[in-house]
């Protein structure tokens, strides 16, 4: 029996966005061991429920108020579960250090991402060149194709997610990302809601979030009138795992920035109506698959590093307060879609996910084309056509040790 193991030490949003791998994997013959926080672990048995799950205590929330000497002994008995199964392949797909303590119980050769050769931290040839891609975060590819690539013969990107189809449930409506500043507040993104709710009358409203954010859902509804404030059902905090896949499951839309709860929607193929802006740049990080929308800031400072403050006054949230956004989502009228906004609609190529402009500026299409069609020839998902291999580029992203082989 072949066995693969992928870690991933990261969060929600994360681990529905090794989605491709996964399958990828499995299609390849491969019974998958997914390492992960054990905060994750109940999702992860939803989303993967074909995976063997294998949780350890990366972060705070998987202590689960137990203690932090709870740590040691439940951590030390997953590496040694992990240290007693022939894995053919292990991904590594983050750079923590826990990530580079569990890479170096295997060997090397085994290893693809993340790893440690004789003490020394290493990157995958298919990581590094990603770190220099990154560097053109507009023109960047999707996560989850990022991952994938660490194996051959990836899945068809349209056969990792459903076409995105309206279920007739209703609205879900995400309060709030893990970063404020790529949250719409209350008070804008109410208009916003109103007017998509325009468009998809008598359809009821289901407020997503955690705790932290159920005071926001109240504050929402506030803005909302009477009959519409009546059909809306303030969830946040209320769900677990399951209770959230349920509440996705079967809406006709969610509404929401970059977050866990987008990709878990993609997952689900729920129709996706997403607001990036701040550090948040669709083609890095937008749903998965085809038959989503996002409406992406574009102000010459978009996307900037969510770990360093903002030093111009917010301004990619100005589009967001402009009435014609809100007039654009309830008319569709590109006429209505005001300066500082870039709508793009998601579908599958190639190479993965992209998303194509419908409204709006996008400076860099050309060459975030040109990039795209520069990683299907390296990945060897191209070929090399009478354009290519754009040696300019060449240039640009290869180093002279990526010609020194072993």
């Amino acid at each position: 029996m072949k066995r693969a193991l992928v870690i991933q030490l990261t969060r929600f949003g994360d681990l529905v966005q090794t989605k491709r791998l996964v399958l990828t994997l499995q299609r390849r013959g491969f019974t998958v061991h997914l390492c992960l926080d054990r905060s994750l672990e109940k999702l992860a048995r939803i989303i993967y429920p074909a995976c063997e799950i294998h949780p350890l205590i990366a972060h705070g929330s998987g202590i689960d108020g137990q203690g932090i000497d709870t740590v040691l002994p439940v951590n030390y008995e997953v590496f040694k579960q992990l240290s007693e199964i022939d894995f053919t392949e292990i991904y590594n797909l983050n750079f923590s250090a826990m990530n580079y303590v569990l890479s170096s119980m295997f060997d090397p050769k085994k290893v693809r991402g993340h790893k440690r050769v004789k003490g020394q931290a290493m990157k995958d040839p298919w990581f590094e060149l990603g770190f220099r891609l990154a560097t053109e975060r507009r023109n960047n590819i999707n996560l989850v194709d990022y991952w994938a690539a660490l194996s051959p013969n990836m899945l068809p990107a349209g056969e990792v997610n459903p076409v995105a189809t309206s279920g007739g449930k209703g609205i879900g409506v995400v309060l709030a990302g893990r970063e404020s500043r790529r949250s719409l507040p209350y008070d804008v993104l109410a208009p916003l809601v109103l007017a998509v709710r325009s468009k998809n009358k008598n359809k009821d409203v289901f407020l997503l979030g955690s705790k932290a954010e159920r005071d926001s859902g109240r504050k929402l509804i506030s803005k909302f009138p009477a009959a519409i404030a009546q059909s809306t059902v303030n969830l946040a905090g209320e769900t677990d795992w399951q209770g959230l896949v349920d509440a996705v499951t079967g809406l006709d839309m969610v509404i929401t920035p970059d977050t866990g709860t987008m990709h878990l929607a993609a997952h689900l193929g729920v129709p996706v109506l997403g607001f990036f802006l701040s550090s948040a740049w669709c083609t890095e990080t937008g749903p998965y698959g085809e038959g989503h929308t996002i409406l992406q800031a574009n102000t010459d400072c978009s996307p900037c590093m969510e770990a360093q403050p903002c030093y111009h006054d917010l301004k990619c949230l100005a589009p967001f307060k402009n009435p014609l956004t809100a007039r654009y989502l309830a008319t569709r009228n590109p006429e209505h879609l005001p300066a500082g906004i870039s709508v793009f609609e998601s579908g599958c190529d190639y190479l993965g996910t992209q998303f194509i402009l419908k409204t709006g500026n996008d400076p860099s299409g050309e060459r975030r084309q040109q990039l795209r069609k520069f990683i299907g020839y390296h990945l060897g998902v191209l070929d090399i056509g009478e354009h290519g291999p754009f040696p300019h580029l060449a240039e640009n992203f290869y180093k002279d040790k990526d010609w020194i082989t072993d």
